[in-house]
């Protein structure tokens, strides 16, 4: 396993990878790494010769009231379980290496971020887009590994891949769930044994959706409506629970077609937990547990 903190320097290695006939692999995550990410990291190595992890909490993409003092930093376990995992590189810059003095370039979609996580976060994908530019420009050829979990932030970053002519494929990646179906999440830690327990509502939900859907339900409020009874009267506040385009994130209404995105944000002692599944082409969450 290899460490590197100095962004030329991680770009150089990669370029010296694939000089060498390797395909590079990039799995990019904020830290306290968990057995979702072990998977992006699975997938990457299957897919390339050599697995480059990034370690960095963004400050860019945390508003100012969101966790960002607070968020886990665990390197030396997200090195050890990286390198299990098969990564053989590990890229943990400062904030300061990768946003260098007078640093004043951002990287904006204009609809994509407008609706579900976006409304409620309004700086947030700015940060995630921009980040994520520079890792792609530094890593060069490769292909990266995206949770689907951060589902609408695999659509903005496959749409800024596509616009911004980054040589890199973007792959996603299903979710990994505990037992009873919740989301694998670094935030997850925050909860307390009595909000993990209310926060198996959250699967749950979802599952309640997806099989209204198989049913024959095809109405946009209805769909919101059964997943939102599930889980409002266990959780602390509810961001939203909306059917979308799985494609450009719009909101739907009326009736969903042949596959609709149906995402959820909510509030739980003190973490914001999400979670999505795609309508007529995922099963139940439940079903996907470990």
């Amino acid at each position: 396993m290899r460490k590197v903190f100095a962004p030329l320097e991680f770009q150089s290695l990669c370029e010296e990878f694939r000089a060498s006939g390797k395909r590079v692999g990039l799995v990019p995550t904020m830290g306290a790494l968990h057995r979702g990410h072990a998977a992006l990291i699975e997938e990457a190595a299957r897919r390339a010769d050599e697995v480059v992890v990034t370690v960095f909490v963004n400050p860019t993409q945390f508003g100012p009231a969101e966790d960002f003092a607070k968020y886990p930093r665990t390197l030396d376990a997200d090195i050890e379980l990286a390198q299990a995992a098969g990564a053989s590189v590990v890229f943990a810059p400062s904030a300061e290496a990768m946003y260098p003095q007078g640093d004043e370039t951002r990287v904006k979609l204009s609809l994509l971020p407008r609706f579900l996580c976006g409304e409620v976060r309004p700086t947030h994908f700015e940060g995630v887009s921009t980040v994520v530019a520079k890792l792609f420009s530094l890593a060069g050829r490769s292909v990266a590994c995206f949770g689907r979990k951060d589902y609408q932030q695999l659509k903005l970053i496959e749409r800024m891949t596509t616009d911004l002519f980054f040589p890199v494929t973007v792959i996603g990646v299903p979710t990994v769930r505990e037992e009873d179906g919740l989301a694998m999440s670094s935030r997850n830690r925050y909860l307390a044994p009595e909000h993990r327990a209310k926060a198996r509502a959250i699967p749950l939900a979802l599952d309640r959706a997806v099989a209204a859907y198989a049913q024959g339900e095809r109405s946009v409020a209805r769909l919101e409506a059964v997943a939102r009874e599930v889980v409002a009267s266990e959780v602390d506040s509810v961001d939203y629970v909306t059917v979308a385009d799985s494609q450009s994130i719009e909101l739907l209404q009326g009736e969903v077609g042949e596959r609709a995105l149906l995402a959820l944000a909510v509030r739980l002692g003190g973490a914001r937990l999400i979670d999505n599944v795609v309508l007529g082409e995922e099963g139940s969450p439940l079903r996907g547990a470990s």
